[in-house]
């Protein structure tokens, strides 16, 4: 494996600015144009204040990319290096060293400044586990691991309508600083709106027949005890026109979630509204949050109030949530001490659907990598099913394409390794004017097939309206 034999000091200057009259959509609109790869990050947690941050991330200056054990890193000298992977098992280092070549000085503010952002498609597990996974295809196919450092950080504290913009300068601090310039842009009353327009109906990868089949197979594996419970998925996909960053903004009105998120690559971008976090990592604690059981919201507050009473009732659902819990506390355990479960089966209501949501925290071992601890959490078992190694080998078999970004992680890390990344599920990857989207469903022996089938379509609601609605955006 190649090691860097610098490390890039970075030199951070900061200016607040009032955000009373500025929102995140605005912003970024006022951005994408001047900066490539502009990326957005958002939440509407109702867990409270910690969560109430906007960021907006523009002008990359590094990147880690990782396909097919091959590592391409630019740094912001303008140096890049390209290596193969000895053994995939190292990816989890390569990415930490890459990370660790970044020096800056202790954040003292209570929200993010500066980190890299990016992103883990579910196949990245054939470098965390003894597993392959089928190839990808070309219409789906993007970087397995990727991430970015970005010159400017701007973040928006919601509840205090302020808003910082960082700009980060890394070995040469000679440069003359773009600040003043960031804040004419933000502060420009005009920005490029485009439309969008749906240019075909909805396709799926395979037909409701074939589905039912699947969750069938996935029934007797569980029956005959492969596994206890696995979680098959079903890809559909509509070609557009315009621009798909309407249906972002629609997404985020119709399904306000923990995890807003617009990552634009140029070649394809990931957009979502995702519910759960793959794993949370800070000063050598780590959460995760399974959510396992869902119902479908009827709109009337009585109702669904009947219904997640019902849901908290099923044993099906209640079985399944246990497995999940239990999964997640294994998998912490491989690299923390006294890992518990803080919350249990709590109600969580989102736009379409109602969910059942644990909270399940770790103390790092000492002197273990971070990056170890994401890997020996990843994929979600929420995503795969229990036992995850056997769920994720019949996984492949029983799916007919590759799963790309759905079912992987995307979000942020520093350059120490606290991580928050979401799980990418109620995410759109748009590549070549198509949009795709998946959903899959926890398949336990006492599954009734027509429910389960149904379970995808209840899960996708919020992404199909959002589509519907950015036509008239």
């Amino acid at each position: 494996m190649k090691i860097l034999n610098q490390s890039f000091a970075i030199a951070t200057q900061y200016k607040k600015l009032l955000a009373d009259t500025l929102t995140p959509v605005s912003i970024y609109l006022k951005l994408r144009d001047r900066f490539v790869n502009t990326i957005l990050l958002e939440s509407s947690d109702y867990h409270g204040n910690e969560n109430s941050f906007t960021y907006i991330c523009c002008d990359p200056v590094a990147s880690f990319k990782l396909n097919n054990s091959l590592v391409t890193e630019q740094f912001p000298n303008g140096e890049n290096h390209t290596y193969t992977l000895s053994d995939p098992k190292n990816a989890v280092k390569a990415l930490y060293n890459f990370a660790q070549s970044f020096k800056s000085e202790k954040n003292t503010f209570p929200f993010i400044t500066n980190g890299l952002f990016g992103h883990m498609t579910y196949d990245a597990v054939s470098y965390f586990e003894d597993i392959t996974i089928q190839p990808s295809n070309p219409e789906t196919d993007i970087d397995q691991i990727f991430y970015q450092v970005y010159r400017y950080v701007i973040a928006i504290n919601h509840f205090k309508n302020e808003l910082y913009i960082f700009e980060h300068r890394y070995g040469d601090t000679s440069e003359e600083s773009g600040i003043e310039q960031i804040e004419i842009l933000i502060k420009n009353r005009n920005f490029p709106k485009y439309g969008f327009k749906i240019a075909s109906e909805e396709v799926s990868n395979v037909s409701d027949n074939e589905m039912r089949a699947v969750i069938q197979k996935g029934i007797d594996h569980c029956m005959r005890g492969d596994v206890f419970q696995i979680v098959p998925s079903r890809r559909f996909s509509r070609n557009f026109k315009g621009d798909e960053f309407n249906v972002y903004r629609a997404l985020r009105s119709i399904n306000p979630s923990p995890y807003l998120f617009y990552f634009d690559y140029g070649s394809y971008k990931i957009f979502g509204s995702s519910p759960e976090k793959q794993i949370f990592i800070k000063n050598g604690q780590a959460e995760i949050h399974p959510i396992a059981g869902t119902f479908r919201r009827t709109g009337d507050d009585q109702a669904d109030a009947i219904a997640a009473q019902q849901l908290l009732d099923d044993p099906k659902e209640t079985a399944e949530h246990v497995m999940l819990v239990d999964l997640a506390r294994n998998d912490l355990s491989r690299s923390c001490d006294a890992v518990e479960v803080m919350n249990y089966k709590e109600v969580q209501y989102y736009s379409h659907v109602i969910h059942l949501v644990s909270k399940v925290v770790g103390t790092m071992k000492k002197d273990v990598n971070p990056l170890q601890l994401v890997a020996d959490t990843f994929p979600a078992g929420t995503l795969s099913g229990a036992p995850k190694h056997n769920a994720m080998k019949l996984i492949d078999q029983m799916e007919s394409s590759n799963r790309s970004i759905y079912g992987g992680a995307i979000g942020f890390m520093d350059f120490n390794g606290d991580f928050n990344h979401a799980i990418a599920i109620r995410t759109f990857l748009s590549k070549n004017n198509t949009l795709f989207y998946r959903a899959g469903m926890g398949v336990v022996a006492k599954s009734i097939v027509e429910s389960e089938l149904q379970e995808i379509n209840s899960k996708l609601a919020a992404l199909r309206k959002a589509i519907e609605v950015a036509e008239g955006i």
